[in-house]
């Protein structure tokens, strides 16, 4: 890959959102928006090689995806109602005096509430906020939520027809319809965090850039909702993961497991604010999901060493989220602790019980951890199978380099 176009695809994992966000705010239509950005990429990808990377990546793909759109509008003026295109104009027009490289930090916060609007089938918020503000396409998030293509693609049209029709404004709601669209709007902010911190494709092991903003959002989040205690613990639950970012990561760009990370590494500022709030979150509001979550998180942060990790605490929180918030996700994570402290065997005939069921297939955790039991149970040909079933469902470079290397240890003579 060349320099620029290393660029450019830099700039779309930094700035995609960002620039969409604001473009969805000053034209009052998404497709617009999107289609406005995705030129303004595909003119950086000839204008960046011959004029050299620009100073500002974002104010650059900003002045270019705001002119596109004014184009747009032109053209569409015949066919659209003209007081629709022309406020539309005068927003981008008005926009020229905002500052296009900084940040209105409000623009996504309010897209996300947009998305996550109650006139929208529960199912389809999270799916076009994951599309509109991370960029994700559509044949990513529909292996994240194990759909057939063309029913997610039809999902993201009907949504976009709703907030169009509908006249769904861009806004914050007021505080009053604030916490309707709260879990909705945590759930976002979370599967935002999970797509950098685990996301599934890509060259990168971690994309912090989306990181870094589910933590911001989640703070504007719980600073709009201070008596809502799970805002709070969600921001805990990301604080806590996150702290472990520097040494997730070999220096050569390889995945290093929990129990094999340098913990000296780890980020003791996140850690103590996540403990703070952790314990905050629990103590007023209970066992509520993400509070759930972010205490198993906890007791992974407060061990020194992988060997003292609680996994017999962490198996019994696993075990009450199984019983209130049951899903397949969260029984896949009670048989990995399961695995921890009865042993791989017993984790075995759980995960192929879960298997079974059928609600996970073609989900990648679940074959690496079938493949995990396997190879500690030193069925070795099985594991190294297992492995590939998991590589066979879509998975980053760096995951791919990682298992591809379990499959070489399984099959070595």
């Amino acid at each position: 890959m060349s320099v620029a176009a290393a660029d450019i695809a830099q700039a779309f994992r930094e700035h995609h959102g960002t620039v969409l966000a604001r473009l969805i705010r000053l034209t009052g239509d998404f497709d617009v928006a999107e289609d406005a950005v995705q030129q303004a990429f595909a003119i950086a990808l000839t204008a960046w090689p011959r004029d050299g990377v620009p100073c500002s990546a974002q104010a650059w793909i900003m002045t270019a995806a705001r002119n596109r759109a004014i184009d747009q509008l032109r053209y569409a003026r015949r066919f659209l109602p003209r007081a629709a295109a022309e406020s539309a104009l005068e927003n981008l027009a008005a926009a020229v005096n905002e500052p296009a490289d900084g940040h209105l930090p409000d623009d996504r916060l309010r897209l996300i509430f947009t998305c996550c609007h109650t006139a929208l089938a529960p199912e389809a918020r999270v799916a076009l906020t994951l599309h509109t503000l991370c960029g994700l396409t559509t044949e990513q998030i529909a292996r994240a939520f194990l759909l057939p293509l063309p029913a997610l693609a039809q999902r993201l049209v009907r949504a976009k027809k709703k907030i169009r029709d509908a006249a769904i404004p861009y806004r914050v709601p007021p505080p009053e319809l604030l916490p309707e669209r709260l879990d909705s709007v945590l759930a976002v902010i979370y599967l935002v965090f999970n797509e950098g911190y685990l996301g599934a494709s890509g060259d990168v092991a971690i994309r912090t850039e989306l990181c870094d903003e589910a933590i911001r959002l989640a703070r504007l989040v719980a600073a709009l909702l201070p008596a809502e205690s799970e805002a709070r613990a969600l921001l805990a639950l990301m604080l806590l993961q996150d702290a472990r970012r520097a040494a997730r990561v070999s220096p050569d760009g390889e995945i290093v497991l929990l129990e094999e990370q340098d913990r000296s590494q780890w980020d003791r500022a996140r850690i103590d604010e996540g403990l703070a709030l952790v314990e905050g979150a629990l103590r007023e509001g209970g066992a509520q999901p993400y509070a759930l979550q972010a205490a198993i998180a906890a007791l992974h942060t407060q061990a020194r060493t992988a060997r003292e990790t609680d996994w017999r605490q962490i198996m019994a929180l696993y075990a009450v989220m199984v019983r209130l918030y049951p899903s397949p996700v969260v029984d896949l994570n009670y048989c990995a602790a399961v695995s921890m402290v009865d042993g791989p065997e017993a984790a075995l005939r759980l995960l192929d019980a879960l298997e079974a069921r059928g609600t996970l297939r073609g989900y990648q955790w679940l074959y690496s951890a079938r493949a995990d039991c396997l190879r500690r149970l030193g069925r070795s040909a099985e594991a190294a199978a297992a492995y590939q079933q998991a590589i066979d469902c879509g998975v980053s470079d760096p995951e791919r380099r990682f298992l591809l290397k379990r499959i070489a240890e399984c099959t070595r003579p």
